[in-house]
């Protein structure tokens, strides 16, 4: 029979180097995205692996807290950071569970890898270096699949798991250990608990169904957890407080909805519902991760799509770019956009002004004037913001490191 190691366990909230007692059989691994060892009598079962290149620190780290056989790994999700270990901890014998879904999730995004490498590394270059952006591990062999519910026991421990497909992917799923009221919710609610969600990520990925997001936040509600541990950071504790954030997430969501259709049913155009749609007071919600604006514009192309009966040109392959030299040559030459663009950005409208300095560079990339108005737009955009939205600060500060280096 296995015992967890209890002597060698950092406590929760005491550092970030070895596996965090979670309670006195579940342990967590700090990464990218949280792996979970949930200890039993008859051997561990593993929620998540983390991306390849973290897989033998948690390996190490789950290591030193049980010495029992691995018997099962569940996917929460198929992004890189919750499946790309996989590999290093398969072995004959160990089951490996997803949603039904995942092998649709994994195959874009297996496809597409070169093009999300590139623009993950824009915005996350500085978090992780010396990686091999371009290695692609071995894919998952996924041994059980479910469509809406699949229960299982291990050494006297009770797992559920909930398809909950309005997550990050498609093939989103909640682990809930029904003795502990424990819920593991993955990237469900994104990387910030309490936050709007992201149903657009500045970095790509297929549009997230609002109303998906609203149900699947009514199944983890269903459950009353009394500790929810999600993908990333520290388990949140209490069934109320989980109930009420929960709650109001799921409510914000709504609303923002509610308003972006009642404004396509209205007429509204999009970019005036993107500055007219707002929260209220009762449901203001943080936007650290997914921002009001960014929400009206996933909802409104979720339904509508790309064409926005604005311009026959949308249906075409000629885009506004095309006759950008001409404009310039008509107003007469770069130097009056340039003055138009600084005109803009002295009264305090950075927008219109990129707007400027994005036909100028078109045109001519290295033109010192147009680079130093883009520079102080894009500073001065990253002022505005508040720095609450990691995703956007992340995109403002690659665009500043860019340009200052095109500046040189």
């Amino acid at each position: 029979m296995k015992q967890p190691l209890n002597a060698l366990v950092v406590k929760e909230g005491e550092g970030a180097q070895e596996a965090v007692a979670i309670n006195d059989h579940i342990f967590m691994s700090r990464g990218i995205s949280n792996s979970y060892l949930v200890t039993t009598s008859e051997g561990d079962v593993q929620i998540n692996t983390g991306m390849y290149f973290e897989a033998p620190e948690i390996k190490r780290r789950f290591g030193q807290v049980s010495n029992g056989p691995l018997e099962v790994i569940v996917f929460t999700q198929g992004h890189s950071d919750h499946v790309g270990g996989w590999s290093q901890f398969d072995a004959p014998g160990v089951e490996t569970i997803a949603q039904a879904n995942h092998a649709d999730v994994r195959e874009y995004w297996s496809r597409l890898q070169p093009f999300y490498t590139r623009r993950t590394g824009k915005l996350w270059s500085r978090d992780i270096t010396n990686v091999d952006r371009s290695y692609q591990p071995p894919e998952p062999k996924v041994t059980t699949t479910f469509i809406d519910r699949h229960a299982f026991s291990l050494g006297g421990r009770h797992f559920e798991l909930h398809s909950t497909p309005g997550g990050e992917t498609t093939d989103s799923l909640i682990v809930w250990l029904p003795d502990e009221r424990m819920a593991f919710t993955g990237n469900l609610m994104g990387p910030l608990f309490g936050h709007i969600p992201n149903l657009y990520t500045v970095r790509g990925d297929k549009y997230r169904s609002g109303l998906a997001y609203i149900h699947s936040l009514d199944v983890l509600l269903s459950l009353t957890p009394q500790i929810l541990v999600t993908g990333h950071g520290e388990p949140i504790r209490g069934a109320e407080e989980i109930g009420e954030r929960v709650t109001k997430v799921r409510d914000a969501t709504r609303y923002i909805r509610d308003r972006t259709i009642d404004g396509m049913n209205a007429g509204v155009d999009l970019w005036t519902l993107m500055g007219r749609v707002t929260l209220p007071p009762e449901l203001d919600v943080p936007q650290g991760h997914g921002k009001v604006p960014w929400l009206v514009r996933a909802t409104w192309e979720e339904h509508a799509g790309w064409f926005r009966f604005e311009s026959t040109t949308e249906l075409y392959d000629v885009p506004p770019s095309a006759i950008w030299d001409e404009l310039t040559e008509a107003a007469g030459g770069i130097g009056v956009l340039t003055a138009l663009a600084d005109s803009h950005l002295r009264g305090g409208r950075p927008l219109h002004a990129l707007q400027y300095t994005d036909m100028i560079l078109t045109q001519a990339p290295t033109a010192q004037d147009a680079l130093q108005l883009k520079l102080a737009a894009l500073r001065q955009l990253l002022e505005a913001s508040g720095r609450e939205n990691f995703s956007e600060v992340r995109w403002l500060e690659a665009e500043i490191r860019d340009t200052e280096e095109a500046i040189g």
